[in-house]
């Protein structure tokens, strides 16, 4: 009987109600919400979000460099022939590279940074006319274990201009281990900034929690010594004064900004 009854519910285009269970549409509506509010706190949860503060700290590290880069070259002003240039030029540079390799420097520590030649051009009665040519050359020279051997940079540069070196354009000094100078100084920078942060959030009323990033910052290293013009007499062979050139303490400072969650 109550299967022909459900028939005839939906007959003419019936919509098939009179059969259905209104406890069953409840289950599957309360179920369904309950799926819903399980994926709500699921993704509160595993994607909480956090208030955040970042707090910069700073690392300091004095040292004494031991080695320098000095820039140093040749200049060969209007000789009559391109050839003439190149050759006054190749034998200048032989002469310098051979007086200092005497001082103990290598191969490896003398790098061509800039050869050139070029025409030389003076103007009479009003016209561009070729004058002589040109030519020159750039060296970088690296010194090594000036903490030993502190005179050394002041006799390589002497006995460089004696040979025929009539441009230098300065000298930066480094440390040989500058990575691991970096390293203490990137270690002193967090310190500091965990100490700001500690006493920042007592101050502010707030809890650290956990780091949720950081950045850093090479502020500063050390500096170039320039010396243009240092070189007299060099051309001609003559006697060079040794310079005076200290290597003074340099600074390395690292900036660490550290990113706290805080409650």
């Amino acid at each position: 009987m109550k299967k022909s009854m459900d028939s005839a519910c939906c007959q003419d285009g019936g919509d098939c109600k009179c059969g259905r269970n209104p406890a069953v549409i409840i289950t599957a509506i309360v179920v369904l919400g309950l799926i819903i509010s399980f994926a709500i706190l699921r993704d509160r949860l595993t994607n909480q979000q956090y208030r955040q503060v970042t707090v910069t700290g700073q690392g300091r590290i004095t040292y004494q460099p031991d080695q320098a880069t000095i820039n140093l070259g040749v200049q060969v002003d209007k000789t009559p022939k391109a050839e003439d240039a190149l050759n006054q030029l190749n034998a200048k540079v032989l002469s310098i590279t051979n007086a200092i390799k005497a001082l103990g420097i290598t191969d490896a520590d003398i790098k061509t940074n800039n050869y050139s030649l070029y025409t030389q051009y003076d103007f009479r009665d009003n016209v561009s006319v070729v004058s002589g040519y040109n030519a020159n050359q750039q060296l970088a020279i690296k010194v090594k274990s000036l903490n030993t051997n502190k005179d050394l940079l002041a006799k390589v540069i002497a006995e460089a201009t004696k040979a025929g070196a009539n441009q230098v354009n300065g000298v930066n000094f480094e440390a040989s281990n500058l990575e691991d100078l970096k390293q203490q100084a990137r270690v002193l920078a967090i310190k500091d900034a965990d100490k700001k942060g500690v006493d920042l959030a007592k101050a502010a009323g707030v809890r650290l929690y956990k780091i949720s990033g950081w950045y850093e910052n090479f502020i500063s290293g050390p500096s170039p010594v320039p010396m243009m013009d240092y070189a007299k007499g060099g051309m001609g062979g003559g006697t060079a004064a040794t310079p005076q050139i200290n290597a003074a303490d340099n600074e390395l400072i690292m900036e660490i900004g550290m990113t706290y969650n805080i409650k």
